[in-house]
């Protein structure tokens, strides 16, 4: 059990990344310990898996008496540039990331058994683009999605991958027929020209999301293709957070306000017909939450993450479950839980962090998600001791185990809501602001490689 130190959480940069983690309790190959292997968050583009101090997986592994993986791959310009249209040889160069990834799980199938892993049960979790991560994949036994389903809607009006390569390559002076050239640019520049490509393209209105390439190799975002016949086995459990990106802010504690001046602002946002509707949908789905918490509630991720498991309900053999952290964090006035806000409890990781000494809800929410992953990891059912009961979402049904001050199952949570939602166009707005936001310019003094 290694234990790593902060000073242990910044790397260089550098192409060459393909790097994992083990934590393990056991070295002996009998052991058949259920792996769980990490795939980090920062969409396609950033992030690693030593990142973020809850993604250490020692106490995972002890709570659990599982073995833990943690990995590093290819990304943005390095992991999911399309230079297809230069040769035969970046045939696949979208997918570059994608295929570290399956080396990973290679190795993992491989080697795990000499870490006290069994090879025949790993489960790969991911969270937001991680979560992504997983969903591309094959080669494993289970598969645990944290806020990250992919919404199609989102890269609706991106421009293609193959107009950023050309670009990059005018950066840096290199004629197409000469495209092999880049392939031996530092690592650093190539960022920078990428950078100054990115920054270019966006003043004339054109922006760009890393992913894969549906090709012969990746088959395609499930949330749009078919699923392959051999992950209608798979057992899937798909979970998010009430807030996620949300941003509202408040100038006092939500609680001090009246209704009418919590209304106040749903009218200013909605009008006052839509307003007063969205109020009345999230107290049906939400009873007992300050109704504050609905300006930030999650239409983006949550839409993605009910549509994408009733659609595996309805085309697998294998059950799927899907989870959602409602609990209100006593901070910012009472701050509901945002993106990444679930991982300190997922990776049983709460006593690194001074935020979430939250007492005996902290410590409660902690031994029920950890616990799901872990029942999860073992068998395929995240039910067990300290989990309430956890229904899997039927094709008719989405039963959502919500974990909250009070935790347990709730039928068809927020569907009107959601509906409602989609209906006065508060999702695609969210779509619009991600999708254009200005870029930086690189040769700001202050500026840094922001790429990373």
């Amino acid at each position: 059990f290694p234990t790593r130190r902060s000073s242990d959480l910044h790397w260089t940069q550098d192409e060459e990344c393909q790097y994992l983690n083990v934590w393990t309790g056991s070295l002996e190959k009998t052991a058949k310990k259920p792996v769980i292997v990490w795939y980090h968050g920062g969409g396609f583009a950033n992030g690693s898996s030593i990142e973020q101090v809850c993604y250490d997986g020692d106490n995972l592994a002890r709570f659990g008496d599982v073995v833990v993986v943690t990995v590093n791959h290819r990304l943005n310009v390095f992991g999911f540039l399309d230079m297809s249209a230069y040769g035969e040889k970046f045939k696949n160069s979208q997918n570059a990331g994608l295929a570290d990834l399956v080396a990973s799980l290679k190795w993992v199938h491989e080697n795990i058994d000499a870490f006290g892993g069994d090879p025949e049960n790993v489960t790969i979790l991911g969270q937001s683009g991680g979560g992504m991560k997983v969903t591309s994949l094959g080669l494993f036994h289970k598969a645990v999605v944290l806020s990250g389903v992919s919404n199609p809607s989102m890269s609706e009006g991106m421009s293609p991958s193959c107009e950023l390569a050309s670009e990059i390559l005018k950066v840096l002076e290199i004629a197409p027929e000469e495209a092999e050239k880049i392939q031996k640019v530092p690592t650093v520049l190539l960022i920078r020209a990428t950078n100054r490509a990115l920054y270019n393209l966006s003043k004339e209105g054109k922006s760009f999301t890393w992913e894969g390439k549906q090709n012969d190799y990746y088959l395609g975002d499930p949330s749009v293709v078919p699923y392959s016949a051999y992950f209608r086995t798979v057992p899937t459990m798909v979970n998010s957070c009430i807030s996620e990106m949300g941003r509202a802010s408040f100038p006092k504690n939500k609680d001090d306000y009246t209704e009418e001046e919590r209304a106040a602002f749903f009218e200013e946002k909605f009008g006052k017909e839509k307003g007063d509707r969205v109020i009345e949908l999230f107290k049906k789905a939400y009873p007992g939450k300050n109704i504050l918490n609905g300006i930030d509630f999650d239409v983006m991720t949550r839409e993605a993450t009910v549509k994408y498991t009733q659609k595996k309900a309805a085309e697998s053999t294998a059950p799927v479950y899907n989870g959602l952290l409602a609990y209100v964090f006593p901070i910012d006035e009472g701050k509901a839980a945002w993106h990444c806000s679930d991982l300190p409890f997922i990776f049983h990781n709460t006593d690194k962090l001074p935020l979430y000494d939250l007492g005996e809800t902290g410590k409660r929410i902690e031994a029920q998600m950890s616990g799901a992953l872990v029942n999860f990891a073992r068998t395929g059912d995240p039910n067990g001791i300290d989990v309430p009961e956890w229904k899997p979402v039927t094709a008719d049904t989405v039963n959502t185990m919500v974990f909250d001050e009070t935790s347990g199952g709730r039928e068809n949570l927020d569907n009107d809501l959601l509906a409602y939602m989609h209906e006065i166009d508060a999702v695609e707005d969210v779509f619009s602001a991600l999708r254009h936001r200005p870029m930086p310019d690189p040769d700001e003094p202050d500026e840094r490689d922001w790429l990373y």
